[in-house]
């Protein structure tokens, strides 16, 4: 540990006079000066580093000589920094003083570069920083914010000056975007001078400025709701047609282009059906940039030398004497409007059906598009959209679409190197099957699909033991750890999605897909092994709980292999393996036939041991406790004859409600209702004194907004409090044990159930 001076800072920074000039040292030309300030940067504990950063923001007097503006401006930059590293602690330990602090420097008229930092800063620490906290503020940031805008729209107006006002736009579409509803009172207060700056924005060095300024028009807009928003849809969008006649018509690094493309899509989720009218002036020039072909050429390995970094090529070696080489200018409006029609693809639906066929046919060839993960990623993503466009166009037009998606996207599957593109591609593949429904891939492509899977779990299997094997040799240190850790990680990831894949296949073609299944059985079988690392485990037992809710009672031919690790992993280490566990002991009672009594009468004892653990409450455990209490009552419902329901039902009344597992939570309000109903007089207790406690469990339902006024259920528990109601003593006696909060959620439950 390092020598400490005055206020816990390293001895070589004894008072904030040297700590200002380890800053500027920060900012320092000379290479080993830098690093030598940060060397002594590193080692000043949080607070201290905080509390000096604030005072030079805010340019503090204290007998010591003013801090230079780019050392203010390195102050506001570095507490941006440690509102990304250390969020969201950071903000809710020190809220209050950053806030004002970069509130005050920003009110500086003193310099404009330290003012956009401060900006810069301001936007960073409130996109983590939690909504309940920010609206504390909200009304003072906003007005500090509004006064600030009308003198910059002034100088802009004045002598064209534009760098704090590019920030302080984006400081407006953040606290919209972080605040949403909150920032409705404020609305007018914005929007007449935002329209404004983007109408005067028209010169070409003023082009940014009028991209982040649309950008901040449509965040508002979103924030605000639809409602709010259309008193200026119809001006918003003619503003927007004017900017973008033509995307071609924009030069190739427009700085505009990508924020106008972005707004599009938001003013898209704004406006609903009602975007419609807009799309065939949106969607062709789109269609044009994401289906343009990049320059490419075939050099000698000499050639590819002589090429400099900054004529924007990327070369691909293939052998030792020629490079394939591919220009990567445009390559991100390619990947930006790609994503934009996915967007589309997806809130519009209908309206979008007669773009389908020509942005499959675009998106699939583009699936091996390998010089631009994003690109790949979009594309992806695109399809199991663009199926459900063509669903609407009805079964044969549907099928003639999946025919030409399917067999790419399960080769793509089979060859794509990067994981994260992988990741997208296989729960795209999941997602597809899940549209088209059961029997939509043919025996060749299941054949294929049984390859590829078993290849990804052996694969899994054998990178684990390879990582082990770097465990044991010499060079093998912490840095070496962390890389095997990540590459854990990315292979877990994978693992995932082909949990997302079988999970697809058993719920749509149920029972009749276990014969393909079984080529993979003993693989997942080695997953739930005792000895596996946890998320193996975890994963494999998702897959056999998927095979018994999706596949019953026919599953009862696979018991054997994970009737003792659904058991024992009720008690596992990790919450994650234990919910896995319970939530399959729940499936087997709900649909798992007959066959499964005996194993459920086994689980009872077991699930209300874990359920009674002094800790089982805590936030890293009440998801797996909460799946552990539904699978109990899934148990009492659907197998009532293999456990004494009488003695259990009080336990289990005293666990609700749940909280956090909002699909668990509604099956056993579910189950509440039944017992209700019937007058289960366990449950009503003597003279119906567990009545008041079923009273808050509702209302809890309520506030947790587990009670979802589509779902059957809100009618059936509105009514029971009707029904209550109808005895003023016993409605009396039943709403003085409850919070304002939870007699405010009752009456809101009333009013719309």
């Amino acid at each position: 540990m390092a020598a400490t001076g005055s206020a816990g800072l390293p001895a070589t920074v004894s008072g904030k006079q040297e700590f200002y000039q380890l800053l500027q040292n920060l900012i320092n030309p000379s290479c080993m000066v830098r690093r030598q300030a940060e060397e002594i940067y590193e080692n000043i504990p949080g607070l201290c580093k905080t509390t000096f950063l604030l005072d030079v923001v805010r340019n503090r007097r204290a007998g010591y000589e003013d801090p230079h503006p780019r050392v203010r401006a390195a102050a506001c930059t570095t507490l941006g920094q440690m509102a990304t590293d250390f969020s969201p602690n950071f903000q809710k330990k020190f809220h209050e003083t950053v806030i004002a602090a970069l509130l005050h420097t920003m009110e500086n008229q003193g310099n404009q570069r330290v003012q956009s930092h401060a900006a810069s800063a301001l936007i960073i620490f409130i996109e983590d920083c939690p909504k309940s906290l920010l609206i504390l503020y909200l009304d003072g940031m906003v007005k500090n914010v509004h006064s600030l805008l009308v003198i910059k729209l002034q100088e802009l107006i004045r002598n064209g000056s534009k760098l704090t006002l590019e920030q302080l736009v984006t400081t407006i579409a953040s606290i919209a975007d972080n605040t949403a509803e909150k920032f409705v009172p404020y609305y007018d207060m914005f929007m007449p001078s935002l329209k404004h700056i983007a109408e005067l924005a028209v010169e070409k060095e003023l082009k940014l400025l009028k991209g982040k300024t649309i950008e901040c028009i449509s965040h508002v807009g979103l924030a605000v709701g639809k409602e709010k928003f259309m008193q200026d849809a119809s001006n918003v969008m003619q503003l927007l047609l004017n900017t973008q006649s033509d995307l071609n018509n924009m030069e190739e690094d427009d700085p505009q282009t990508s924020y106008i493309v972005s707004a599009w899509a938001r003013m898209c989720k704004i406006l609903g059906n009602d975007f419609q009218q807009y799309l065939p002036l949106v969607i062709e020039p789109l269609i044009k940039t994401a289906s343009a072909k990049p320059d490419v050429a075939l050099l000698d390995t000499q050639d590819v030398e002589n090429m400099n970094d900054d004529d924007g090529w990327q070369f691909v070696n293939l052998g030792d004497q020629q490079s394939f080489g591919i220009k990567t200018s445009g390559l991100e409006a390619k990947a930006t409007a790609c994503q934009m029609l996915v967007y589309y693809a997806k809130e519009l639906k209908e309206g979008f059906v007669d773009y389908t066929e020509q942005v499959v046919k675009l998106m699939v060839p583009l699936l091996k598009f390998y010089f631009h993960d994003n690109i790949r990623v979009a594309a992806a993503e695109s399809l199991p959209f663009l199926l459900e466009c063509a669903k609407i166009r009805g079964p044969e037009y549907l099928a003639q679409i999946w025919q030409f998606v399917c067999d790419p996207l399960i080769k793509a599957i089979g060859t794509e190197p990067d994981t994260d593109v992988l990741s997208e591609i296989m729960s795209s593949f999941a997602k597809s099957i899940e549209v088209m429904g059961d029997g939509c891939l043919s025996d060749e492509h299941l054949e294929e699909l049984g390859v590829i899977l078993k290849a990804k779990l052996e694969g899994h299997f054998k990178n684990q033991e390879l990582r082990q094997v770097k465990r044991q040799e010499e060079n093998y240190d912490q840095q070496v750890e962390m890389s095997l850790q990540d590459e854990d990680e990315c292979d877990v990831y994978i693992l995932t999605k082909v949990s997302d894949i079988l999970h697809s296949l058993f719920s749509t073609y149920k029972e009749k897909i276990l014969p393909w299944f079984e080529q993979l059985l003993p693989l997942i079988v080695n997953l739930i092994c005792s000895s596996r690392p946890w998320p193996d485990r975890q994963w494999g037992l998702c897959i056999f709980d998927d095979i018994i809710e999706h596949c019953s009672p026919t599953s009862f031919k696979y018991v054997e292999y994970f009737r003792w690790p659904m058991l024992l992993n009720t008690r596992d280490n990790n919450p994650e393996v234990r919910q896995a566990a319970a939530y399959g002991l729940g499936v087997m009672a709900q649909f798992g036939g007959d066959d499964y009594r005996s194993l459920c009468s086994e689980a009872i004892p077991l699930l209300v041991k874990v359920i009674k653990c002094a800790n089982s409450k805590t936030k890293k455990n009440v998801i797996a406790i909460e799946n552990c209490i539904s699978a109990v009552g899934k148990i009492l419902r659907f197998k009532p004859n293999c456990v004494n329901v009488d003695e259990v039902l009080p336990h289990w009344l005293s666990w609700l409600p749940l909280h956090e597992d909002k699909e668990e939570a509604i099956q056993t309000l579910s189950f509440l209702c039944d017992l209700i109903e019937s007058n289960h007089p366990v449950v009503l207790g003597p003279n119906n004194s567990n009545l008041p406690k079923i009273i808050c469990i509702i209302a809890e339902g309520k506030i947790n907004e587990t009670i979802n006024y589509e779902d059957p259920c809100a009618k059936r528990l509105a009514n029971v409090v009707r029904e209550v109601q109808t005895s003023e003593e016993l409605w009396l006696e039943c709403i003085s044990q409850l919070t304002d909060e939870q007699q405010e959620a009752l009456q809101e439950l009333l009013n719309f159930a």
